[in-house]
């Protein structure tokens, strides 16, 4: 009788590296992701891609090659198979043995691609095992960038580059159907769609530059090249993007903008799209907005205990205007949104002035301004008040009218929330009166201001930082010591899937609230320095310092809140 393989889960415990809980726990997750148990063990950090993959080859008898070994790279032989198979298939020759050709492979159970091979090759195979990663890497004959976490290989095959030259007439473009789903551009732009959404991209730049078209994807606040079109590609693609998007496709002197609704994984996934003219093309920008992104939870978004209780506080008054600020993609809308969800309910009625509206909400009656047709902020406004709301939402206040209007509804009894782009809670303050709006009307009307920023948040493979991952430099500006920091602080440890060591993001937070003496200031026309060290008296905390916490905490590390609050000099 034939001896039975050994499970993936059996051999991880019989070599120590983990646990029979830890096997149960990824062969949930792998039941519930339709996945692996080896990429499911990978993406909860309780193993790494090399050890998973040497576990596959003690289970399927084949052995395992570290391709960074300085040894092992001399046997690479790049010339041995086809460099379009290599990219296709991710392999790798690693010359001859007995009349056999090794070749290195990720995955073993994909006999279809060694049946090609021995097809190709016309000789027998003996596979070896090697990660993904390291099979990208030499395949593309460079380094992976630790930050980007981008895929090494190219979203154009030579089947799609080979359709584009076939459909290339002499008029540059104009012939290639970017209607038909069987078109190789509209595949193209498919398949970059669906790869950023998986990549938790928030947004895609596609941008014409003279000689090619680069495409960037902005994972985590962090932009990184995905991949470079061919310049005789960049009418077909962006006329499809804009079709789809709802635009003029022969208007190219204007901006424009337009929406893109697809499924991702049968998720509803709403893409923001903005062309603006540039000197090599029109540079696009699709802004992916997820149905599930402003409704995290408040918990979530990274409050320390005594801010969540603070802001709970302040957004259940019954009147007022609350201020969220800071740079654009600070996560402001987010905490907004948050803020609604949680107001939410059938005795309150929410109306919103937006521009745009991002996501859509049951029960809040949401407004796009419409500058063209006159459906201006101060128009909106002024009706939104004739409609008895408890909450207005103003998506930003950026002039005096608005500003004024917005403060109107605050003193007449309306909780008001907005946003304000300034570096800090107290300068919040200052800028409006700049605006021109009155002092008493400000120093009367605002509740609280709160300012965030956005910090990359440590995956779940991390390790404590030692005295020599630590930078005096950063540590200083956080407020730490080298001593206070060691045995606390941790790292971030790249792996093959996130190559930075960082996964998702959370806030952290500065919340002013209003007191007599911050009022009288305001007052005042006092400067933002007094302002916030009235505030800072009262008991606010800075940026770097809920940034502080979240690194003692381990949820991120001292570069990040110091990439982020680096404004906050105090």
């Amino acid at each position: 009788m034939a001896r039975s393989r050994k499970k993936l889960g059996e051999i991880l415990v019989a070599q120590g590296v983990i646990d029979d809980n830890q096997v149960n726990e990824g062969l949930k997750k792998a039941q519930e992701d339709s996945t692996r148990i080896g990429e499911a063990l990978v993406e909860l950090g309780l193993v790494s891609d090399h050890q998973v993959l040497k576990a596959l080859a003690a289970q399927h008898g084949i052995k395992y090659v570290d391709l960074s070994n300085e040894k092992i790279a001399k046997l690479i032989d790049k010339d041995a198979i086809d460099k379009s198979v290599m990219k296709k298939h991710l392999v790798l020759g690693m010359g001859k043995s007995g009349g056999k050709m090794r070749v290195a492979i990720h995955d073993p159970l994909d006999l279809e691609v060694l049946d090609n091979l021995r097809f190709v090759l016309n000789c027998e195979i003996e596979p070896l095992l090697a990660t993904k990663a390291q099979l990208r890497e030499v395949i593309a004959g460079e380094e992976a960038s630790e930050s980007a976490g981008m895929p090494k290989e190219s979203l154009v095959t030579d089947s799609i580059d080979r359709s584009i030259d076939r459909s290339v007439d002499r008029s540059m473009d104009k012939s290639i159907d970017v209607s038909s789903e069987d078109s190789p551009v509209v595949k193209l732009v498919n398949r970059v769609l669906d790869e950023a959404v998986r990549m938790r991209t928030s947004d895609i730049h596609v941008e014409p530059m003279g000689d090619r078209v680069r495409l960037r994807y902005r994972v985590d606040g962090v932009c990184s090249e995905r991949d470079n079109l061919p310049k005789r590609m960049q009418n077909a693609v962006l006329s499809r993007l804009k079709l789809m998007a709802g635009m003029n496709i022969s208007e190219k002197r204007i901006p424009q903008d337009g929406r893109i609704k697809i499924h991702v994984d049968e998720v509803p996934i709403d893409f923001r799209v903005s062309a603006c003219p540039a000197y090599h093309g029109e540079s696009v920008v699709l802004r992916i907005l997820r149905p599930d992104a402003v409704r995290i939870g408040l918990e979530n978004l990274g409050f320390e205990p005594e801010n969540l209780e603070t802001f709970n506080r302040v957004i259940k008054r019954p009147n007022g205007i609350f201020l969220v600020t800071g740079p654009t993609g600070s996560g402001k809308t987010t905490t907004l949104y948050s803020a609604l969800d949680v107001l939410n309910r059938p005795d309150k009625k929410i109306i919103t002035a937006e521009d745009p509206v991002e996501y859509n909400f049951d029960g809040i009656n949401q407004c796009q301004i419409r500058e063209d047709i006159g459906f201006t902020f101060p128009s909106v406004l002024r009706s939104m008040l004739r409609q008895a709301p408890n909450v207005i939402l103003v998506g930003e206040i950026r002039d005096r009218e608005v500003g004024e209007i917005a403060i109107q509804a605050a003193l007449t009894g309306h909780l008001v929330f907005s946003t304000l782009h300034t570096n800090d809670a107290p300068s919040a303050m200052t800028r409006l009166i700049d605006m021109g709006i009155k002092p008493f009307l400000v120093a009367s009307s605002i509740q609280a201001v709160m300012a965030q920023r956005l910090v990359r948040v440590l995956a779940n493979t991390k390790t404590l930082a030692e005295e020599a991952d630590l930078d005096p430099k950063y540590l200083n500006l956080i407020g730490l010591k080298m001593e206070d920091a060691i045995g606390k602080v941790y790292k971030p440890v790249p792996t093959n899937d996130i190559p930075s060591g960082f996964k998702g993001r959370k806030a952290i937070f500065e919340m002013m609230l209003m007191n007599a003496e911050i009022r009288d200031l305001a007052f005042k026309k006092a400067q933002a320095s007094e302002i916030r060290v009235a505030a800072i008296k009262s008991g606010m905390k800075e940026l770097v310092e809920d940034g502080r916490l979240k690194v003692l905490k381990g949820v991120t590390t001292p570069e990040e809140i110091a990439r982020v609050s680096q404004s906050e000099g105090h």
